[in-house]
């Protein structure tokens, strides 16, 4: 009978997953934990192994769909299976393939949870031929690296086994270009030469958006050389999260200037010996959501989420931090800041932010937020007006620490002085409790001595 294979659930909010390739085509053999293709989420990608062995029947969606989770995109089987001829849509089969998805679905979760992608956690995995493909650990890294796969590098060790030198050697040596059948249907059409292109697939695949990219705009008059990108992936589910935010949620933002001179002192005393302790270097975005979670503590009412009729009251403080990437914004999430101190913070902060650039943080490490904080301390940027990340209520924006004239003691001096912006659902928060809170804020952030008491 043939198997369904489907598309997966890797996170708690995907509803769909883009599929950027197939790495086999109908009528290819298959065997179990062979990658068959990749996605794209709202949060990662990811290569799909193959958790059933026979022959590829069908692929029902091409490169660049969109798929709900849990429809079926193909089906495995032996060789002149009858299978249907227009996809069935959500997995439906026999209760034996129900437990295997399940199964498959778990084994997924399971690996995403542990930070490695699945062709990397197969300890020998399999060429076209069925013929076990070994290689030490230094030979897998490089290959990695360098996005070769293994099949196609010999080994010189005992029983085949491939070994680092093999795979520098094959990197050394010029290889064929690599592109998506569409790809190269599209780079034929155009006149487009697939050498030189940089594919943004798997393994350096090329892509027909990367050819696309690649055609040369024309030079006649009567046609526009503006650059056209389809909004996909992070880019479009950010436009969608923010849209659904500013028109559900009615927002109100507070400002307060905060005058950041024993911050300052207070991280200076720090650098060093946090930087010993964690390798990292202590900035003021950890002393300020470390602040923020001092303050929530002292203010319930801004750790809040609605939830249908229900206003549902956090026990935990779990702080979202906004990293902007190259396609949007992601907001991995620290939990229990208030339970951490400011070196295991600035570790924690460190890790999310550079895992978020890289594209590599995990689907459990973007969940769980109550309250957000979104810096742009780092630009000229005095003030600004953050879009709540729903379903939290409340969203704290930080501006740069800029000299001004103040007023102390009746002298005018110059001071550095931060503007904090808190953007709060007027649903759920009003504004007195609202203003409670960032006034507390402000005072820790002005005697972070409090932190300590």
């Amino acid at each position: 009978m043939a198997k369904e294979i489907f598309m997966p659930k890797l996170s708690s909010t995907m509803q769909v997953g883009t599929l950027l390739q197939w790495y086999k085509n109908e009528g290819d053999s298959v065997d179990v934990g062979e990658p068959l293709f990749e996605i794209m989420t709202d949060k990662i990608n990811i290569e799909v192994e193959s958790y059933e062995e026979g022959i590829l029947l069908k692929k029902y969606f091409e490169e660049d769909e969109e798929v709900p989770i849990n429809h079926v995109v193909g089906y495995i089987g032996e060789a002149g299976e009858p299978v249907p001829d227009a996809p069935p849509g959500e997995s439906g089969g026999s209760q034996k393939a129900d437990d295997i998805s399940d199964s498959r679905q778990a084994q997924v979760e399971d690996l995403t949870e542990q930070g490695i992608s699945e062709t990397s956690a197969q300890q020998e995995t399999a060429d076209a031929n069925g013929k076990k493909l070994r290689a030490t650990p230094a030979a897998r890294r490089i290959a990695r690296e360098e996005n070769i796969t293994l099949s196609e590098v010999s080994g010189s060790g005992p029983n085949g086994r491939i070994h680092q030198a093999d795979v520098m050697s094959f990197a050394s040596t010029e290889q064929p270009v690599k592109a998506t059948p569409l790809a190269q249907k599209v780079a034929a059409a155009e006149g487009v030469d697939l050498q030189g292109i940089k594919g943004s697939g798997a393994n350096g695949k090329i892509k027909r958006t990367d050819v696309e990219n690649a055609i040369p705009p024309d030079a006649s008059p009567a046609t526009t050389t503006a650059k056209r990108v389809k909004m996909e992936g992070i880019r479009k589910v950010v436009a969608q999260r923010m849209l659904q935010s500013k028109t559900t949620a009615p927002h109100v933002t507070l400002t307060t200037e905060v005058d950041m001179s024993q911050a300052i002192s207070l991280r200076k005393q720090l650098l060093e010996p946090i930087e010993q302790q964690t390798g990292y270097r202590v900035s003021y975005t950890e002393i300020i959501m470390k602040a923020v979670a001092f303050s929530l503590k002292q203010h319930p009412h801004i750790n809040v989420s609605l939830e249908g009729n229900e206003i549902v009251y956090k026990d935990e403080i779990n702080l979202g931090l906004a990293v902007a990437v190259d396609n949007g914004l992601i907001v991995p999430v620290i939990q229990h800041v208030d339970q951490k101190g400011l070196s295991a913070l600035t570790a924690d902060c460190k890790r999310l932010g550079i895992a978020a650039r890289d594209n590599k943080v995990k689907p459990q490490e973007m969940s769980g937020g109550t309250f957000t904080v979104s810096n742009l301390g780092m630009y000229a940027i005095d003030a600004f007006t953050p879009v709540i990340n729903q379903p939290e209520s409340a969203i704290l924006g930080v501006g740069r620490i800029n000299e001004k004239p103040v007023g102390v003691n009746g002298a005018i001096e110059l001071r550095p002085m931060m503007v904090l912006s808190l953007s709060f659902d007027h649903r759920v928060i009003d504004g007195a409790p609202a203003a409670a809170f960032l006034t507390e804020l402000k005072e820790v952030l002005e005697q972070p001595i409090k932190l300590l008491v």
